[in-house]
């Protein structure tokens, strides 16, 4: 009887489109326990850890490897500030933007379009906004010129931020003789420092900028970005534990698996890690990577936005298996609702879902929480 029940099940199953399993009771107890662990070559990151003490004390050690990736120590000393207003706007009765300056080394001045809301009712949070490989830089973060997608100062400013966004070092109002985001002139300047270390030093400054303003909340700062300035938001939350919230969008692929890792050391144009060159051409990779790194920015919160089909989409499958393996590093943390990852089909964009992504991510890690609590309608 029992057999033929099964028998009819089954048949029914078929004709509904689905299967029957009869499970024994060890497969049952099996169902029940912890899922078996994906393995990847990404598991180093938590090898041989099984403590939250463990794991910070495995974070100064990496947070050590990082700063020797930058090679931060050859970075100049920090110079006074010296803001310097060189206009303003005010932008359809909501928010005021200026052109700034200041020093970044003592024979250098970054320029920056800073946006501040009008009608505050106290120091509000303050994001800074990195722009991509553009050669008028924060022209298109500030909305003036070029993909209205890309205007994260203006879409930020009318959203209640304070923000501030720089230009790279080698585009804006500083590009080099040798054209935009060409780093020669740098590295002759600076040969034992690189290129990833002087735009986090930079951006780092720019939250000085921010935290000297009576508008910006000191303890809500945010830093976001795409492309460029997608890997330029990880390298600095990782960099400054001022930054409380940060969100990278179509950031660049890491060192292992991935077919054009040299790509990081060129030996022209813009080169993120000349040191790292003769490694890379032998086969030997940098002691970090970028789940370490993300993972330097635990527990405070971090979303990162990429594109299945942005580039090699193998590569592209391998981060998705990185972000799990940084998950385990906020769980560990007891924070894993400070780490998100949102994957997607659209290329290297920065489309609206993944605006709205980022900016709500800043809404709920740095407003307070009445602003984004939810309630019930009233009869």
């Amino acid at each position: 009887m029992r057999s033929s029940l099964l028998c009819f099940l089954s048949c029914l199953g078929v004709i509904l489109g689905y299967s029957l399993t009869v499970h024994s009771e060890e497969a049952s107890s099996r169902q029940r326990s912890e899922p078996e662990k994906i393995e990847s070559s990404w598991d180093d990151l938590l090898h041989g850890i099984e403590s939250p003490e463990e794991w910070a004390e495995h974070k100064q050690e990496l947070r050590k490897r990082y700063l020797e990736l930058l090679r931060d120590q050859y970075k100049p000393e920090k110079p006074d500030l010296q803001i310097q207003f060189h206009d303003t706007v005010i932008v359809d009765g909501i928010y005021r933007r200026q052109l700034i300056s200041y020093q970044v080394e003592k024979d250098e001045r970054a320029h920056a379009y800073l946006g501040v809301p009008l009608n505050l009712r106290g120091p509000a949070p303050a994001i800074v906004a990195l722009h991509g490989t553009y050669k008028y830089g924060k022209q298109r973060a500030a909305g003036l010129i070029e993909n209205p997608d890309k205007a994260y100062l203006d879409h930020l400013c009318r959203r209640g931020y304070v923000v501030i966004a720089p230009d790279h070092f080698v585009a804006g109002h500083r590009i080099p003789e040798a054209g935009p985001y060409d780093t020669k002139a740098f590295h002759e300047k600076h040969p034992q420092w690189t290129s990833v270390g002087k735009f986090t030093y930079e951006h780092s400054i720019a939250i000085d900028v921010l935290q000297t303003l009576r508008e910006v909340n000191p303890d809500k700062i945010g830093v976001l970005g795409h492309s460029l300035g997608g890997h330029g938001s990880m390298f600095l939350a990782a960099y400054d534990e001022r930054v409380q919230a940060a969100a990278g969008n179509c950031s660049a692929s890491f060192f292992r698996q991935n077919a054009r890792v040299e790509a990081w050391a060129r030996d022209h144009w813009y080169v993120y890690f000349n040191h790292i060159r003769p490694d890379l051409l032998e086969g030997k990779l940098p002691p970090i990577d970028f789940h370490e790194i993300m993972s330097l920015i635990a527990p405070r919160a971090f979303l990162d936005l990429s594109g299945l089909n942005d580039g090699d989409p193998l590569t592209q499958r391998q981060r998705v298996l990185m972000l799990m393996k940084v998950m385990d590093v906020y769980e560990l943390e007891k924070a894993p609702q400070n780490f998100a990852f949102f994957v997607h089909g659209k290329g290297h964009s920065v489309a609206h879902e993944s605006r709205a992504l980022m900016y709500s991510w800043m809404d709920t890690h740095l407003k307070p929480e009445s602003e984004t609590k939810t309630k019930l309608v009233k009869p």
